[in-house]
């Protein structure tokens, strides 16, 4: 068996596979991959809100619950009640608040990771003959809104003067009585959960 052994320079074609197989780019290393930080968390966190008011309206600050990582969170705006005659104080006030959670987020809250499930139209109306005192009348059914839109509207009255003893009293255009409806933390953590509680007693007139 012949063996060749080369000294001195290495030969042409074996440094020029060398350098072939360097071009490869499959390199080893002891210096861990920087890959970068891990993706930063939705922050549910925006500065308030501002809403300029209309001519005839009066610009009140206000809290609305929006969705965000899928909870309740309250953010700051500015709401403008318009002067109708026609509407309780107490109507119109809650007005506000749902046509607020009818918008779209603004442009802060949603690079912040807000939603709202409330679409509209909805429009409230007081309460009929022989509600129980304080219900709010909605143009739909409440049960026929998506719980995660009801938990905000119910969580998002609750404080506003629409509420009642601790509840807010909400029913429908037909002549199903009115449901009460409460916001509790487990409702703000899962809105998905809302359901509401017993009835009240409809009111003596």
């Amino acid at each position: 068996m012949i063996r060749i052994r080369y000294r001195g320079a290495v030969p042409a074609a074996l440094l020029l596979a060398g350098l072939t197989l360097a071009g490869c780019g499959i390199r080893p290393t002891q210096v861990p991959v920087d890959a970068g930080p891990a993706p930063s968390r939705v922050p549910c966190e925006v500065s308030a809100g501002e809403v300029v008011p209309q001519a005839g309206r009066t610009a009140v600050p206000v809290q609305v619950y929006l969705v965000c990582a899928s909870q309740l969170v309250a953010v700051d705006r500015t709401v403008a009640t318009a002067e109708d005659k026609a509407a309780s104080s107490r109507v119109r006030e809650a007005q506000a608040l749902v046509d607020e959670l009818q918008q779209q987020p603004l442009p802060a809250e949603h690079e912040a990771g807000f939603v709202t499930w409330v679409r509209g139209p909805l429009v409230l109306a007081d309460a009929r003959s022989g509600d129980p005192d304080g219900t709010l009348r909605l143009n739909r059914q409440p049960e026929d809104l998506p719980a995660e839109a009801l938990a905000q509207l119910v969580c998002t009255l609750m404080e506003s003067t629409a509420a009642t003893d601790g509840t807010v009293l909400l029913g429908g255009p037909g002549d199903w009585a009115p449901r009460a409806y409460t916001c509790p933390a487990s409702v703000k953590e899962r809105p998905e959960s809302m359901v509401p509680t017993p009835a009240p007693e409809p009111s003596a007139g």
